[in-house]
């Protein structure tokens, strides 16, 4: 595309730019682009009541706004800044194709709006892990003293952090989605991780190939580290087809003993040969497993890559240690939220979508498996075949619920599935208690729906509340 990697004020002063989108990301672009003297329309296909009070807030600012309308390019537009959800087969982008105007998102904005000084970015993106990642980065190098924010895709604008100045911070964790790093053609980190990589998203990337292409996208430029996970091949040939700068190493993350230039685990140690002096001879140890909340195999995955890229920008090992102590992760993530009878109950209404799931069910021996709501088009013949061995047994509920029971027909026959026929909200204290009484002492009930929630609910969070709730009422009945 041409575009300059760092633009000084000037640079934006008369440009006509149309920010596609009324959302957070949205917002933050335009009120900061129009502070710099462009001319902003806000375009939106909502006319809800929000919407409204959104637009007025912005006009008042001298931003112009359209609702209603997401699909004409307004006449003059020099630059299309999206928010990260817009398809790129939107009608408003191809208008812009025809008319020679480039399409960029927030990040983009973001990293132009970088001052000569700015705080390196350290990045990270992946199907799964990536909010926990990001937080724990951010909690390590906070724990070495550095000033730092998680920004991105996790919730705070990346464009309202950089027009803080260039000294506000030392250093960001940023959170990139495979939506955000599509339209962030500039973006050079000073070092990235790919988490892992799972079919996600495919309806918006198209296919599989151009899923994996736009995370790839996170490690072009790296100066010092491109970070993957040697347990999904994937992310390894990501980092081969990468255009780094001379000197950028690629360095492995992985639950076994690693090997030079890798971080791994030893008897319960999470250790590093790859920022060491002598790392074909050497291992410096980090923390302990203990020290990961929780220690689930995939959030010590999570944990080594936060790590690897700590100790990419120099953190030494007392701070990843001291930062890992400190991280508490958010909720409905592998959240123990009581035991009852000697069963425990866990919260991990984030796991959406299989592969997140697949995570969650390797983390226990003996579950009741609470699963269900919308497949996004997903099959679930691997996963089950994966976690048989562990399941007690299966209560689904949910609209898709049918996929999972006929997977478990195949590959789990021997497993007791209780099938609730109902979708709504009440569904849950159902649920909990048909898994409470398949279990026994020692089992976890684990939600893990490998669903999106909305046929029963807002969102994830609203499920796993629900869950929560409801094992209180268990516990109290019970007690």
């Amino acid at each position: 595309m041409g575009s300059p990697e760092v633009t000084t004020a000037s640079h934006w002063q008369g440009m006509n730019i149309t920010v596609a989108g009324l959302g957070v990301s949205g917002i933050s672009a335009a009120r900061a682009l129009a502070g710099l003297g462009a001319s902003v329309t806000v375009v939106d296909g909502g006319s809800s009541e929000a919407h409204r009070e959104r637009a007025a807030s912005l006009e008042g600012e001298g931003i112009s706004v359209r609702l209603a309308d997401a699909e004409t390019l307004p006449e003059g537009t020099d630059l299309v800044v999206t928010s990260p959800g817009w398809k790129p087969t939107s009608p408003l982008f191809q208008a812009a194709a025809e008319a020679g105007v480039d399409v960029v998102g927030d990040v983009e904005i973001a990293w132009r709006l970088r001052g000569p000084d700015a705080a390196p970015w350290l990045a990270i993106t992946g199907t799964n892990g990536k909010t926990t990642t990001t937080q724990m980065l951010a909690s390590i190098l906070a724990a070495a003293g550095l000033r730092t924010a998680a920004v991105g895709n996790i919730g705070t604008p990346i464009v309202d952090v950089v027009q803080e100045g260039d000294d506000a911070y030392d250093v960001l964790a940023v959170e990139l989605s495979s939506y955000q790093l599509h339209w962030a053609p500039s973006l050079r980190a000073h070092s990235a991780a790919v988490l892992n990589l799972a079919p996600d998203h495919l309806d918006w990337h198209g296919s599989m190939e151009a899923y994996a292409a736009d995370k790839g996208r996170i490690y072009e430029g790296n100066r010092v580290a491109c970070v993957y996970n040697m347990a999904d091949k994937v992310t390894e040939d990501l980092v081969r087809g990468a255009d780094v700068e001379e000197g950028c190493r690629a360095v492995g993350f992985t639950l076994g003993t690693p090997g030079p230039s890798q971080l791994g685990v030893v008897e319960g140690i999470l250790v590093d040969r790859a920022f060491v002096e002598d790392r074909h001879k050497q291992a410096q140890e980090l923390a302990e497993i203990a020290d990961v909340n929780p220690p689930a195999p995939h959030n010590i995955a999570n944990a080594l890559a936060a790590a690897a890229l700590a100790r990419a920008f120099g953190v030494p090992a007392a701070a990843v240690r001291d930062g890992l102590r400190a991280f508490k992760p958010d909720a409905h993530r592998i959240q123990h939220v009581a035991d009852v009878d000697q069963v425990a109950y866990i919260d991990d209404s984030k796991a959406t979508n299989t592969h997140a799931a697949e995570a969650s069910l390797a983390a226990y021996e003996s579950i009741v498996w609470i699963a269900g709501g919308l497949a996004k088009g997903a099959t679930f013949d691997e996963l089950v075949a994966k976690s048989a061995k562990r399941l007690r047994g299966v209560v689904l509920f949910g609209a898709d619920r049918a996929l999972i029971r006929e997977a478990l027909a195949r590959h789990a026959p021997e497993v007791p599935v209780v099938d609730l026929d109902r979708t709504d909200t009440g569904a849950m204290l159902a649920a909990v208690r048909e898994a409470a009484r398949l279990s026994e002492p020692g089992d976890t009930v684990l939600l893990a729906p490998a669903c999106a929630s909305m046929d029963m609910f807002t969102n994830y969070n609203k499920r796993g509340d629900a869950f929560a709730e409801a094992v209180r009422e268990l516990g109290a009945v019970d007690g």
